[in-house]
């Protein structure tokens, strides 16, 4: 019997088709997918497709949306055997890392996946993305298992876990990367699942969450900061958490005012947690002197975290106030972290 996947879209470039008439780009017609993308039925996969209510360019996706992906999935995972999801590239990762934290454990793939070029425009990358995403959806092993049991990325070839990866380039195909974490998988002349996909699922059982805690602010440090012009995010009213980009690995200036507002903010209750910008690499607390003054506030180390995972980990750690530790967030939950 073939293997069924749910194909759920979100909206996005990748859901966009070329009238071939008038040139105008419109949006797929879910029910008619097949007709629209007829290679999808030289697949040995049944695909069942699906959408969210309202569609949204990905620069419109809000955590309302993951709720109700998460919604979907828990109503229907159980008569399928993978999950695909089509999606805008612009917030991707930011899906892929909620959707990581959001459904634990599900003991399948959920593939996220989306393309720079419309799938309807004669050099798309899309039709490759979204195919190559059902097939490894549907992949299992000799013994029926998955071949895949986590929330990944793919595209452009390679497929990344899914809270690890970041949107690099906004006009080449390999739009995504994940400096920090090897690929879980690359589609070449054969589909290649690395075997060892540690750290990915960690609970006894499935778990689906929905609360998250919306009060996450971020800022990017750079030289010469006003710190003072962000007065309004380091106030917990407005913010229960600030997510700080911190230099290198982990490095603050140190002059009073700066110390004075986030030391202000830290009294008041506010959690302050630092990743570093850096493309690569991680925080090592106080490996340098201007590093001392996260440590001396008791700042929430995160490690190597993307800017996407660091944000929707500490949503979803809010959502579940009881279990908000500095603790867990320090702890890898599902391979998003060393």
């Amino acid at each position: 019997m073939k293997p069924s996947v749910m194909l759920i879209y979100t909206g996005g470039t990748i859901g966009m088709m070329e009238n071939p008439t008038t040139g105008e780009l419109q949006p797929l017609e879910f029910d008619y997918l097949h007709e629209q993308i007829p290679e999808i039925q030289r697949l040995e996969v049944e695909v069942q497709p699906v959408s969210i209510s309202n569609p949204v360019d990905s620069s419109q996706m809000h955590p309302a949306h993951w709720v109700e992906l998460v919604d979907i999935i828990e109503q229907r995972e159980s008569a399928v055997d993978g999950i695909v999801i089509l999606h805008g590239t612009d917030t991707m990762a930011y899906t892929a890392s909620a959707l990581s934290f959001m459904v634990q454990n599900l003991g399948k793939p959920i593939v996220i996946t989306g393309s720079q070029l419309p799938v309807g425009v004669l050099r798309s990358d899309g039709k490759e993305n979204l195919l190559a995403a059902i097939e490894i959806a549907g992949k299992k092993d000799p013994k029926g298992k998955p071949l895949l049991m986590e929330v990944a990325v793919f595209f452009q070839s390679k497929l990344f876990r899914g809270n690890r990866v970041s949107k690099v380039s906004a006009h080449q195909f390999e739009a995504f990367d994940s400096p920090n974490h090897p690929i879980l998988g690359f589609a070449g002349v054969e589909i290649e699942i690395a075997s060892a996909q540690g750290g990915a699922n960690t609970m006894n059982r499935t778990m689906f969450y929905r609360n998250l805690g919306l009060r996450v602010g971020l800022v990017k440090l750079y030289p010469g900061i006003n710190l003072s012009a962000f007065a309004s995010v380091f106030m917990v009213e407005n913010h229960r958490a600030v997510i700080v980009e911190a230099f290198g690995s982990g490095n603050t200036p140190n002059d009073s005012v700066f110390h004075a507002i986030l030391s202000d903010y830290v009294r008041q209750g506010g959690i302050i947690a630092y990743i570093t910008q850096c493309t690569r690499g991680s925080i090592v607390p106080g490996k340098y002197a201007s590093g001392n003054l996260m440590v001396q506030l008791g700042a929430w180390n995160g490690k190597n975290l993307t800017t996407e995972a660091a944000v929707t980990k500490m949503m979803w750690m809010l959502g579940q106030p009881e279990t908000a530790t500095q603790a867990l967030f320090e702890t890898a939950i599902c391979g998003e972290s060393d």
